[in-house]
């Protein structure tokens, strides 16, 4: 889709929070950038600083960033950083809410309105596709709907006994499945499994 449109590489980038540390590298669920390329910009530079990133969390609407932007401001700017001339974001949300972004980078020319309507639609359907395929299993890391809803009390700061209230089970219950939360998402302990589970988008 990216050649057919006159771009070099593809990327789907998971959003997460906006004030999160992050890194590219962490932020790629899938792409075809030149090996090492986003381990290289990672040693240089802090995604979350970049104007483009900022962005795509204050707007949902697809964009086209130029290398020469001025809008890309000085010491921010990853199309620079990356070595490419042209990136187009595609805004995409999967289903479970999480926030996701189409990217298309090349150091193609300038699109016009039909292509560019065109490989929005079309990123819009291949995500789809893939967050079914792909994304949609490890989202929730294999947590059941009763586990997911115990996780969730217990990111409220909910005991086992209250939990059992509130969902009207066993004490006993909320343990075994808290254990199987534990094991599942391969922690130690309640903040740890909390922490993950967060930046994990498996719970808000």
């Amino acid at each position: 889709m990216s050649l057919r449109y006159g771009f070099d590489h593809f990327g789907i980038l998971q959003l997460g929070n906006e004030g999160d540390a992050c890194m590219l590298t962490n932020r790629l669920a899938l792409h075809d950038l030149p090996s090492g390329l986003a381990e290289e910009y990672d040693k240089r530079h802090r995604f979350g600083d970049s104007v483009v990133f900022k962005s795509l969390h204050t707007s949902s609407i697809p964009s086209i960033w130029k290398a020469d932007d001025p809008h890309l401001g000085h010491g921010s700017n990853l199309l620079g950083q990356l070595g490419f001339d042209m990136l187009m974001c595609v805004p995409v949300t999967g289903i479970n809410g999480a926030r996701y972004a189409v990217l298309f980078l090349g150091d193609g020319e300038d699109m016009d309105q039909q292509a560019h309507f065109a490989l929005c639609y079309d990123a819009v359907c291949a995500f789809d596709y893939f967050y079914r395929l792909v994304l949609s299993n490890k989202a929730g890391l294999g947590l059941t709907p009763r586990e997911t809803e115990i996780l969730r009390w217990i990111s409220h700061g909910k005991t086992a006994s209250e939990i059992a209230l509130i969902v009207s089970v066993s004490e006993h219950t909320v343990n075994s499945h808290t254990a199987t939360i534990l094991k599942k998402l391969d922690v130690v302990n309640r903040t740890q499994m909390v922490a993950k589970a967060i930046r994990e988008q498996i719970i808000q």
